[in-house]
């Protein structure tokens, strides 16, 4: 990757935003506030950052976290010289912020989902990188940045979820030479892994084991989904952010092949957390608009959520010789 159009871009411009996607995980929270102590510690230079719903608590420790505004707060009017999206694979997963990206005089797209489109003017895509977090750690050394402590942490906690603590197939030799100096600049794997790990709150334990206490088991126990309501948010007084790993509790039972979640929106339609021990979920989640990694993926689904489970088992049937 050419990254010296990036170094230019950032010293031609004046103001900032860097955004992330919406429902907000370890990587592309990172990865925002990693590239913020980056471009402060190289170049001198303050960015907005925007979020587009509520940021777990989880990741509360993490630097400049506490610059981060909510999309409310901004004036959707205004004109960035340059807006860089991290961890966005598409366009609607910065939902209402469009508009602020689709204003900016100059647009960079940083990812690693192989179904990003490459939808921005500069577009830095690496399907092989485990992580947003290790696409801009192959950046910063690139471009021979200073890496501080602080970036240090919020990269390393991106590479972290993403890798689900280095245990997913996205996990190369690479991401652990990233990781490796990462420590070397100081980072504590141990204080990070269990501040992301076993940091979990009551609501979050006791609401995951009420979706997974309701499971269904189908095709010889080979698929496992679960249904979340509106209903079973409001008993548990649960937000978006206990959703977080549910999927990944049912594809770690031992029969499950494919997992899902069909959660019941706001607005009537459902979203489907997918996951899988074999086969290409982002292809299946594609079908609906949606996509992701190869064995984690979601998508949307405008139907309740009956209809919507309907949908996702044709499909998976469809799509999937085993079944």
């Amino acid at each position: 990757m050419d990254w010296s159009k990036f170094n230019d871009i950032i010293k031609s411009s004046k103001n900032i935003l860097i955004i992330s996607h919406v429902n907000p995980d370890g990587d592309t929270l990172g990865s925002m506030c990693g590239l913020y102590d980056a471009i402060l510690e190289n170049f001198k230079k303050k960015c907005d950052m925007l979020t587009l719903s509520k940021i777990p608590d989880v990741y509360s420790y993490m630097p400049h976290l506490n610059k981060v505004r909510h999309l409310d707060e901004f004036d959707k009017s205004r004109e960035y010289d340059l807006v860089i999206n991290v961890d966005v694979a598409s366009l609607d997963r910065a939902c209402d912020a469009k508009i602020l990206f689709e204003k900016a005089k100059f647009t960079v797209n940083i990812d690693h989902h192989k179904t990003n489109n490459a939808y921005a003017d500069l577009n830095f895509i690496n399907p092989e990188a485990s992580s947003t977090g290790e696409v801009l750690f192959n950046c910063f050394k690139t471009l021979g940045w200073k890496t501080s402590l602080n970036c240090a942490i919020c990269i390393y906690t991106a590479i972290l979820t993403d890798t689900g603590s280095f245990r997913y197939d996205n996990t190369k030799p690479a991401t652990f030479e990233a990781a490796a100096k990462l420590v070397e600049i100081g980072i504590n794997p141990s204080d990070i892994y269990k501040k992301v790990y076993e940091s979990d709150s009551k609501t979050l334990v006791m609401f995951q084991a009420h979706c997974v206490s309701k499971a269904k088991f189908i095709e010889d126990d080979k698929i496992a989904y679960t249904t979340v309501y509106k209903k079973d948010m409001e008993m548990f007084g649960a937000g978006d952010d206990c959703m977080e790993g549910l999927t990944e509790k049912l594809r770690a039972i031992v029969t499950t092949r494919i997992a899902f979640a069909a959660k019941e929106m706001k607005s009537g339609g459902t979203k489907i957390s997918m996951r899988s021990k074999f086969a290409d979920v982002a292809k299946i989640c594609e079908a609906f608009g949606g996509g992701g990694h190869k064995f984690a993926a979601g998508c949307t689904i405008k139907a309740p959520v009956e209809t919507a489970v309907k949908k996702v088992l044709e499909e998976i049937k469809r799509s999937v010789s085993e079944f």
